[in-house]
């Protein structure tokens, strides 16, 4: 092929190597070529070295990306390793001849690299030449005085100080006689403090490499016990990597001397294993593998007679001591609900004993011999725990919630030994499961753990294995757990297991289901009998009866949220009770299992109009006793009731027949204004609370504190759930400003969720919740009355939060003031009638009860527009006399405040406007794409204009309900005008650029915290708005008045034209 051209030299046919750099690149093979080099015997005789480096960076072609000092990626990476080989390569080629040769080494040193230099040390150390030894070292030396010593540390490039620990590393594991103490290692100690990561990470590499060597560790005990306190703190690094090989260096630093870790070092390390960061996780698993094996077989050997259990006891080998160890650890944790982070961070290290099941299983089920220690409660508890989280590891094959980014893909090696597992721990646990569940009966929590395995079992072994007898074991103990236990728990984990025992595709299913449906039919009859029971004594029932009908109750509740049990018609005997006011929860909880079952059936087949007709009158007469239940005077129950009715409204809605399932309307609920004020007044009563003072712990309660936690979740709830009412327009909106009003007061426990509401309702109508806004300062403003009276207080800390709420409500509408144009303006147009809308009783020339509600309205001014506030002035002016324009007293301070903040800002809206126009100058440079993509034409763009100018007609109505013909001639006049102006510029060209930049106003800001405000701000624009590529077409079907600074500009006088395009 045809030579090409690299680096400005051509390169011959045969590929051999023209410039430095190609020699270089190709590494030692290009000592063995002949080659045209570059660099001519006659540059080393006539010219000085900085003549040789300049010449030599002219031929490689600097400007060029293939400049080996500038490059970056793998390129340089590759050059990097073939320079560094070609060093290595030099050195060993002229090692018995010029390698002493002082211009040789004069030549070769003044290179300024510092990583050729160092490089140099490296290769001297390799030669380890016996003759000339000290003029070897004393080069050595010379070079890392002169260029590691400072360079190590003080050198700006972080790849640098790592290249200089790389390489002392190197020197330390060759030449340890030389480099291998404390006088060296101390500089690698220091740079463990290093600020960038990646240094601090070759440091720890290094570290390890020098650990991994047994015979070296004698001569790092010193170092060891200088910077171990600084590796163990590393392990909490900030950066991930980091902290994993920390870890690992401690693991080489336990396996050098059992000594070296205090107590204190190891329970740094310990509690790593609950990290959510799995690497680090795994690391610290692999640590406390490494120790709990340790102190196993110092226990293995000085056990009596251990050799003699050994050969035929599985729970006396050392994998039994392990067990009992890790069940130690696991309770001094004190971390009893994360058994699956510690199972997942043992994982990779310790999967032997993980899977030895047997032998947990003989731990459990054994009798102690005499001289072992017996497990107690707590510790069989802890350890049937840990078999369930290891058979969950195992059969699913992924690390716990909160470990890794999900569920990835598992390669066939992975799968086949998921397979593996599976069929292992299902083949012992058949047997054994049934065995274990008798033994542990009577403890809930055991149980309730014990009855989650057959989860993960490989359930066609049943019938493969022809183990049929060890199913009907199974199914009898699970049936003894039901009629024996009533805690919640253990009964819906019996239920899960009996729903995927029951799976159809399964042979076991009948033998399955006719245990099941056995197990319904007693606990039916025994209800319908102990209710039965219960209603003819009436009042003379005693606490035996009452118990029988929960106790049956709750467990067919739980098997109800798994199970249809439709056909055996609770809902019923449920009705009777609540009608009756006994046991009114689970009654409730059970009724609605009940609805939802039969609702699945009628979605999922061809129901009949009969079919709708029932359902809708169970449905609307369990929501009769719902809604009865708001008024128990017992707070669960009207809590559960609460709960219940929201959720059923949500379902029972307008959106059930979306999807083509219109025929479902009958079926729709809309609740009526009694319902939804006892919601709302529901949520006030019990989510807007103020804290128990009492109840507060003093000396900070663990178990206290734990409660109080627990209760603001459930008023989270509580608030959601109305909160999704809301948002759906199941409920009407007005509600929202009662709990818009709490925003502040609130802000702590239900700030996200007052938040995410006022998002969600701005996006579905921008005018009604501006509407809702303003109704909840309202409702805020009259309470102040009737505290206050007429004459608030304007200092107090009541005006100044309400204003302060109102400020955050202002910030919400974000910095697009176009597409929020019309809500504000609906919002000032509603604040200042509240203002006005009742005379003071005493004079008609005194302020009006309300006029202090327009400070509170400033807020919002910031966020119209000038021309806006010209036509909200106007409108304000409609209800001002002459007499109330003059007054200067300061109870009319609000008014006056109100008309500078409507009459000020135009300077501001100016460069809004400027700004506009010099994005759409800014964006002649694209006209020709932009032209491209325009979708109307001239003819549609002046019927669009003219239809949005007859609709800004329409808004004017709303806020001036006279007719417009008051206005003059000359008025009218200049509209036409505009309509004109507007057409002419439509002609020619667009309104605005598709890749104009969006236009920010300053917001004019009342208070304190601007930076905080902005970055509120910015995130509820970033919720509530539109994607910019959105914002920038809404801003181009904008009225062009908005964007034209010339036409704002020709005439300074405030024209009644303006308001007419505008409102």
């Amino acid at each position: 092929p045809p030579g090409r051209r690299v680096n400005g030299a051509q390169r011959n046919g045969g590929g051999n190597p023209v410039t430095l750099f190609e020699m270089v690149k190709q590494g030692k093979s290009a000592m063995q070529v002949q080659h045209r080099g570059a660099v001519r015997i006659e540059m080393f005789r006539n010219m000085q070295n900085v003549e040789i480096i300049r010449k030599m960076t002219e031929e490689f072609d600097e400007d060029s990306g293939d400049y080996p000092l500038t490059i970056s990626g793998p390129l340089w990476n590759k050059f990097r390793y073939s320079y560094c080989e070609f060093i290595a390569v030099l050195i060993r080629q002229c090692q018995y001849s010029i390698i002493y040769d002082e211009l040789h080494c004069n030549r070769l040193y003044s290179n300024r690299s510092n990583c050729n230099r160092l490089i140099i040390i490296r290769c001297y150390i390799c030669l380890q030449l016996q003759e000339n030894q000290d003029e070897i070292e004393n080069m050595m030396n010379s070079i890392f005085k002169g260029i590691f010593v400072h360079r190590y540390r003080l050198d700006a490039i972080a790849e640098i100080r790592a290249i200089c620990i790389e390489e002392i590393r190197v020197w330390m594991q060759i030449y340890s006689d030389a480099f291998l103490n404390d006088s060296y290692l101390k500089y690698v100690g220091w740079t463990l403090h290093d600020r960038q990561g990646e240094v601090r990470l070759k440091c720890l590499k290094a570290l390890q490499n020098l650990y991994s060597h047994r015979e070296l560790f004698q001569k790092l005990e010193l170092f060891t016990n200088r910077f171990k306190d600084r590796i163990v703190s590393m392990t909490l690094d900030k950066e991930y990597d980091v902290a994993v090989e920390a870890v690992r260096l401690i693991i080489l630093v336990l396996q050098g001397s059992e000594d070296a870790l205090s107590d204190d070092d190891c329970e740094n390390v310990y509690h790593l294993v609950y990290s959510a960061h799995r690497p680090v996780a795994l690391a610290a698993g692999d640590f406390l593998h490494r120790l709990l094996c340790m102190f196993s077989i110092l226990a293995y050997l000085h056990t009596q007679a251990e050799e003699a259990l050994a050969k035929h006891r599985g729970r006396s080998s050392p994998n039994g001591n392990l067990i009992r160890m890790l069940v130690l650890f696991f309770l001094e944790s004190e971390l009893h609900e994360h058994a699956a982070y510690l199972v997942d961070s043992l994982w990779d290290s310790s999967q032997d004993l993980l899977k030895d099941w047997e032998c947990m299983t003989e731990v459990l089920l054994e009798e102690p011999v005499q001289g072992e220690e017996v497990l107690s409660e707590r510790q069989e508890s802890a350890l049937i725990e840990l078999i369930v989280c290891s058979i969950r590891q195992a059969a699913e094959a992924h690390p716990p919630v909160g470990r890794g980014t999900g569920k990835r893909v598992l390669t066939a090696k992975e799968r086949k030994t998921q397979t593996d597992d599976r069929n292992k721990l299902t083949e012992h646990f058949i047997m054994s499961l049934p065995t274990l569940l008798s033994k542990y009966q009577a403890d809930s929590e055991k149980v309730a753990n014990l009855l989650q395995i057959p989860q993960y079992f490989n359930l066609d072994i049943y019938s493969t294995g022809r183990m049929e007898k060890h199913l009907d074991a199974l199914l009898k103990q699970m049936r003894l757990v039901v009629e024996k236990h009533t805690e919640l728990e253990v009964l819906e984990t019996c239920s899960k297991t009996f729903s995927i025992l029951c799976s159809e595709e399964l042979s076991i299913m009948n033998r399955v289901d006719i245990a099941w449906s056995q197990l319904i039919d007693e606990l039916t009859d025994r209800f319908s009998h102990a209710v039965e029971e219960l209603l003819q004594e009436g009042d003379e029932a005693d606490d035996d009866d009452i118990y029988s009908v929960l106790s049956s109750l709750k467990r067919l509740t739980a098997f109800h949220n798994a199970h249809d049990l439709t056909s055996w018609d609770l809902f019923g005997t449920c009705y009777r009770l609540l009608r009756a006011g006994i046991e009114r929860i689970q009654a409730l909880q059970c009724s609605h299992y009940s609805i939802m079952w039969q609702l699945v059936k009628i979605t999922e087949g061809s129901p009949s109009k009969d079919d709708l007709i029932a359902l809708r009158r169970v449905v609307k007469s369990f929501l009769a006793v719902c809604q009865q239940c708001l008024s128990n005077v017992n707070t669960p129950v009207k809590e559960q009731a609460f709960m219940l009715l929201c959720d059923l409204l949500m379902i029972f809605s307008h959106q059930l027949m979306a999807g083509g399932r219109e025929g479902l309307q009958p079926l729709v609920f809309h609740p009526d204004s009694v319902l939804q004020n006892e919601l709302l007044n529901f949520v006030l009563d019990h989510v807007f609370i103020e804290q128990d003072e009492e109840n507060q712990s003093v000396d900070g309660d663990e178990e206290d504190e734990a409660n109080k936690i627990e209760a603001l979740h459930k008023r989270r709830n509580l608030l959601a759930a109305f909160s999704k009412l809301i948002i759906y327009d199941i409920v009407d909106m007005s509600a929202a400003a009662d709990i818009f009003k709490h925003y502040m007061k609130y802000y702590n426990d239900y700030g996200d969720i007052i938040k995410e509401t006022l998002s969600k309702t701005r996006q579905m109508d921008k005018i009604l919740c501006a509407k809702t806004l303003i109704l909840s300062l309202q409702q805020l403003f009259n309470e102040l009355i009737q505290d206050q009276g007429p004459n608030l207080d304007r200092t107090s800390a009541h005006v100044s939060g309400l204003k302060e709420l109102a400020r955050r409500f202002a910030l919400t509408f974000g910095l697009d003031q176009i597409k929020t144009r019309e809500a504000v303006a609906t919002l000032h147009k509603d604040g200042i009638e509240f203002a006005f809308r009742f005379p003071n009783p005493k004079r008609p020339d005194c302020p009006p009860p309300n006029l202090a509600f327009l400070e509170v309205l400033c807020e919002f001014s910031s966020k119209l527009l000038r021309q806006d506030k010209k036509t909200v002035h106007s409108y304000l002016e409609k209800f001002l006399t002459e007499q109330m324009c003059e007054r200067r007293d300061d109870v009319w301070l609000p008014l006056i405040s109100y008309r500078n903040s409507l009459l000020t800002g135009g300077d501001d809206d100016h460069g809004s406007i400027t700004s506009s126009s010099s994005s759409k100058t800014g964006s002649i440079r694209s006209r020709k794409s932009c032209a491209a993509h325009r979708k109307h034409t001239e003819g549609e763009e002046d019927e669009l204009c003219l239809s949005r100018l007859n609709d800004l007609g329409k808004i004017a109505e709303m806020l001036w309900p006279q007719k417009l013909e008051d206005v003059n001639r000359k008025e009218r006049t200049a509209v036409s005008y505009m309509k004109a102006r507007i057409l002419s510029c439509l002609s020619s060209r667009g309104l605005m650029e598709d890749d104009a930049e969006p236009i920010f106003e300053d917001v004019m800001m009342s208070s304190r915290g601007q930076l905080e405000d902005m970055n509120e701000e910015f995130e509820d624009t970033m919720v509530i708005d539109l994607p910019p590529s959105c914002n920038r077409r809404e801003r181009a079907e904008l009225r062009p008045n908005f964007f034209d600074s010339a036409a704002m500009m020709e005439d300074e006088s405030p024209r009644p034209f303006l308001l007419v395009s505008l409102f």
